[in-house]
């Protein structure tokens, strides 16, 4: 049975001191969400999803910022497989637009550009910009990483895609600025801890609508995955995500990852997740967290 003793959580607007580990170099949009959601906190780079679990997991950092999905490319890859089985704990969520620039050395101009670099999801995400201006794509490392080479490289004719504050990290010209497909782009990012906090607690509006998030497997019965969601339907819990996944490259195992609207001590919460369990034979929660005020204005159409 999960523990949903409260824990203490600062109040939104309080500076909170400490290390946020994020994916990427700095400049990198996890950067720039580690600096949206905790802007107290010292940002530290780390190579990969698994070296930032790990920084937050031994103590070299108390948080964690990992990006889960973007509204233009869909769900970041392995973070699902990772989430369950980090040991850390969803404690706060954060949406950052991503305005994409096109960065170039000093005194480049966009004609000059023909190639541009940038983390394969970044490059997905602006194809009509780069088709309509004939430029090809070179895989990077990140967004960020691939601002730093091209400023290393000096060539007038390549460019990164990347975050502005990217451009002013690394001493880059903007050539053109939000040229991302869609103007709604959109990168949910979860921010982890070693503990837990089910605490009730506002966002950074001061609005208090939670979140729940939980992984499951269903139990070898027929129709059982229908039942164990009936009982959110019936219970008038809103469920925000439901995706399947592999488990260990097995076809016949799968493990769902859902995010439910409420707490776990909401009383039509409650009753769900009760009849949720009686159809699954693994049933982990990974957080408990305040919605992030984006959401609000996605749902009324702004």
């Amino acid at each position: 049975m999960t523990d949903l003793s409260p824990s203490v959580a600062p109040t939104p607007g309080t500076a909170v001191s400490g290390k946020i580990a994020f994916q990427g170099e700095p400049g990198a949009y996890s950067h720039e969400a580690c600096r949206r959601a905790r802007p107290g906190m010292e940002a530290m780079p780390c190579a990969t999803f698994e070296d930032t679990v790990e920084a937050c997991r031994s103590g070299a950092a108390d948080l964690a910022m990992l990006p889960v999905e973007n509204s233009t490319y869909g769900r970041v890859a392995d973070i699902h497989h990772l989430l369950p089985e980090s040991g850390l704990h969803i404690v706060d969520e954060t949406f950052v637009r991503v305005h994409i620039s096109l960065l170039g050395v000093r005194g480049a101009r966009l004609e000059d550009i023909t190639e541009a670099m940038s983390h394969t999801v970044l490059l997905g995400q602006c194809r009509n910009f780069l088709r309509r201006h004939n430029i090809r794509t070179i895989t990077g490392p990140d967004t960020a990483g691939s601002a730093l080479m091209v400023a290393q490289a000096g060539e007038r004719q390549r460019a990164a895609l990347a975050s502005p504050l990217a451009g002013e990290i690394y001493g880059l010209d903007s050539l053109a600025e939000q040229i991302e497909d869609r103007q709604n782009n959109t990168t949910r990012f979860l921010i982890m801890a070693r503990e837990p906090d089910y605490a009730r607690r506002p966002n950074r509006d001061g609005h208090g609508k939670m979140l729940t998030s939980f992984v499951f497997r269903v139990r070898n019965i027929p129709a059982a995955l229908y039942k164990a969601m009936g009982g959110f339907a019936t219970n008038g819990v809103n469920m925000t995500k439901l995706e399947s996944y592999m488990v260990d490259g097995n076809f016949t195992a799968t493990q769902f990852y859902a995010d439910i609207e409420g707490h776990p001590e909401d009383p039509a919460v409650a009753r769900a997740l009760d009849e949720l369990r009686y159809f699954t034979s693994v049933l982990t929660i990974l957080g408990v967290y305040p919605a992030d005020p984006l959401r609000a204005e996605q749902r009324a159409g702004r």
